[in-house]
């Protein structure tokens, strides 16, 4: 090795809390040297959403292969990592034990340092990966199928949660919904894809607020007057437009993400903002919030779609500043469900 490359940092990544198994190499918490995902859609479309005996079951086909993958197209050995780091929670807990218990393996027989990772931290962290000049403190509204909080991140690996979700995330709606206008699984994508062909005031759906909680957020009023919606119209023998239906919802949706998430910028004078989790990926939500940051002067920061869903990368990415921090994990390391942000 050169000295240069005796002063980095390499971090092989492992992923698995819901249903991609996913490993990647990343260089010094920014640089992806390679990023490898198996995703269990297409095992998991047929019964409408994720069964988790299944996807803990396809962890532990695809682990060891995927992790394989990851380092040979970085082009390294194991022996030539510094650390490897894992998800270890929130998510589902068979499948959170599968990455759990190969990153331990692989610790332990290479004689490496191990790093526990917060799923949710490693989607903010993934607004590093393409960002080089975005530094902490920054607000990050995270929406994804579990979750939809707003955060302040004031420091690596330090976060102030001022927004939460009452009831359901926002991907979980979108996955309801989307069931039930019959698009199927997974939801967020098909509602936005329908959405485009749709009019987004074709119907008026209600936006929740949260008294004496201006951050906070309500998804299931939202949902019911779908579900009610399309009852009324089926009892009356009214075909109902799919593509308006979606834009409707879709509209009522980012609508309150937006608006919570500027609020917040301008109360707190926080001039740089960014997105994360999967439902950050849809394509209404990103322009929205882009247009809304850039008529408030506020600077947007997004990752690319890869990098929104699950993902290694932003796990390695989370953990070369944990590392940094001096934060390591034992081998008594274990799966934690229901970790809260924040908690180690």
């Amino acid at each position: 090795m050169d000295e240069k490359k005796e002063t980095d940092i390499y971090i092989l990544a492992i992923e698995s809390s819901c249903d991609e198994t996913a490993a990647a190499v990343v260089k010094n918490g920014r640089e992806v040297l390679s990023n490898v995902i198996s995703s269990q859609i297409a095992l998991h479309t047929q019964y409408g959403g994720v069964v988790p005996e299944l996807a803990s079951r396809k962890h532990i086909e695809k682990i060891n292969q995927v992790i394989g993958t990851a380092l040979w197209e970085a082009g390294m050995t194991l022996s030539e990592m510094t650390a490897v780091a894992v998800t270890y929670g929130p998510g589902l807990v068979g499948a959170l034990l599968v990455g759990v218990a190969a990153a331990k393996a692989l610790a332990y027989g290479a004689g490496l340092p191990l790093v526990g990772v917060h799923h949710i931290e490693g989607h903010i962290s993934a607004n590093f990966i393409e960002n080089p000049g975005l530094e902490p403190p920054f607000l990050c509204l995270i929406v994804s199928g579990g979750h939809t909080h707003l955060v302040i991140m004031k420091d690596y690996g330090e976060f102030e949660i001022i927004g939460r979700t009452r009831d359901d995330a926002a991907g979980e709606a979108f996955d309801k919904v989307a069931r039930a206008i019959g698009l199927g699984y997974p939801g967020g994508p098909k509602i936005d894809r329908a959405a485009r062909a749709g009019n987004p005031h074709a119907m008026e759906f209600p936006r929740a607020k949260i008294e004496g909680c201006p951050y906070d957020f309500s998804f299931s009023g939202l949902k019911s007057a779908v579900l009610n919606f399309l009852n009324h119209e089926t009892m009356m023998g009214t075909k109902v437009n799919k593509n308006d239906l979606a834009a409707s919802f879709q509209n009522a949706v980012v609508e309150v993400l937006v608006g919570r998430t500027i609020l917040a910028a301008k109360e707190y004078g926080i001039r740089e903002v960014a997105i994360a989790g999967g439902v950050a990926s849809n394509s209404s939500l990103r322009g929205s919030l882009a247009a809304a940051c850039e008529k408030e002067g506020l600077r947007f920061y997004h990752p690319s779609p890869i990098f929104c869903t699950d993902n290694a990368a932003m796990i390695g990415c989370a953990a070369y500043y944990e590392y940094k921090k001096g934060v390591r994990s034992g081998l008594d390391l274990n799966a934690v469900p229901n970790l809260k942000l924040g908690e180690r």
